[in-house]
């Protein structure tokens, strides 16, 4: 199913059929602030393993990271965050980073890492935050890019959708997307260190 939804006013009616579709194990596709992304409910074990399996990943090993609502509510999903990392997490989002941060009691055993950590976003896109405050809790978030190509049909949503239209429940157009991902910073060290794992379209001097 292709649901075109308004970037700016997205209507809760439409994002509300997208919030049923996610607590039955749905599979979606939908807009962020940078790439177009896949997705599930971090507490769908079945959602989980269809992702894994469209990426061709063992869910042991993958890597996944999940979208909060807010800043405000990361602390719920992560420990031992410090003073300053937060300060640094408060300047840069909602926006084009992602955190590795460690994972609290309430991330499920089946969506942490093998170092019990979890990647954290918080998007600047209307149709994200909506969606995930509508849905109560994170949302599972990976990129549709293969093998480090990015193609055509990875930012039109009309193309998304007809090459995954049978794999995944609904694909979300929100316009065009973006071609380079978030900047990830591991931020699970024990002391206030960080490391910038990939620069993205995240700028690095608001890291600092």
């Amino acid at each position: 199913m292709l649901l075109p939804i308004h970037p700016k006013n997205p209507p809760e009616r439409l994002l509300q059929k997208v919030v049923d579709c996610l607590r039955k194990d749905g599979v979606i596709i939908y807009p962020t602030d940078t790439v177009y992304g896949l997705g599930c409910d971090i507490y769908s074990k079945k959602g989980i393993e269809r992702i894994c399996k469209i990426k061709n990943i063992s869910p042991e090993k993958s890597n996944f990271s999940c979208i909060c609502e807010s800043v405000s509510i990361i602390s719920d999903y992560a420990v031992q965050v410090s003073t300053s990392i937060y300060k640094m997490m408060k300047r840069t989002l909602p926006g084009p980073y992602t955190y590795v941060l460690r994972a609290s009691k309430k991330i499920p055993r089946h969506f942490q890492s093998e170092r019990k950590t979890v990647g954290i976003r918080v998007v600047d896109n209307h149709i994200v935050t909506d969606l995930v405050r509508l849905l109560g809790n994170p949302m599972l978030t990976t990129s549709l890019r293969e093998d480090d190509n990015i193609l055509e049909y990875l930012t039109d949503p009309e193309l998304i959708h007809e090459k995954y239209k049978s794999i995944v429940d609904m694909v979300i157009d929100g316009g065009q997307g973006g071609i380079i991902p978030s900047t990830l910073v591991d931020c699970s060290f024990e002391d206030d260190t960080f490391e910038v794992i990939r620069e993205g379209a995240g700028s690095l001097e608001l890291l600092y």
